[in-house]
């Protein structure tokens, strides 16, 4: 019996492992893909959007969940503030809305959801909390509700490419079949 038992904590562990090293891989190749086209934006008006964070957000919200979402949205904001094609706002931007679509998603398995987390941490909270960044470590004199604006036009956009790609990937079965693949 206790050999049994080691056995399947071992199965268990293998198991784990597994998981962990896929999800370490999907949110690296994420992590690649934000930081390869950060460069590709759309002019809205005034604004440029930069949608592929936000896609990849909602990418990571449906296949990794809020841990992995969390820490790839970090991961592509540190090296795109280090390669210098983001700011210091990209964090709690991609943080907040990368949390809150894979929370979301993760407690009610619906995609609009996750669209919906994706919109309102980046694009409300994400950006109410930029306001303390540019304020007090950027030294920009700004109004509390001034990222609003542009954050949602941005988030928007790539929450748009990400329920288009995710609707088609539906529609040819892969959906689930990845989530599979990956959990």
């Amino acid at each position: 019996m206790n050999s049994k038992t080691n056995l399947n904590k071992a199965a268990v562990s293998h198991t784990s492992a597994g998981v962990y090293i896929k999800k370490l891989a999907a949110g690296g190749m994420l992590v690649a893909l934000t930081v390869s086209l950060s460069g590709f934006s759309i002019p809205i008006g005034a604004s440029k959007c930069f949608p592929i964070q936000h896609l990849v957000n909602v990418l990571a919200g449906v296949f990794l969940g809020p841990a992995y979402g969390v820490a790839m949205a970090f991961a592509s904001s540190l090296i795109r503030n280090l390669s210098g094609t983001g700011t210091l706002l990209a964090f709690p931007g991609s943080m907040v809305g990368a949390y809150l679509s894979a929370l979301l998603f993760q407690k009610t398995g619906k995609l609009l959801l996750a669209y919906v987390g994706e919109i309102t941490g980046t694009g409300l909270i994400g950006a109410l909390l930029s306001y303390p960044v540019a304020v007090l470590i950027l030294g920009k004199e700004v109004a509390v509700f001034f990222f609003v604006v542009p954050f949602l036009m941005s988030t928007v956009c790539g929450t748009l490419f990400a329920a288009f790609l995710l609707e088609t990937l539906r529609r040819l079965g892969l959906l689930s079949y990845l989530r599979q693949l990956i959990n």
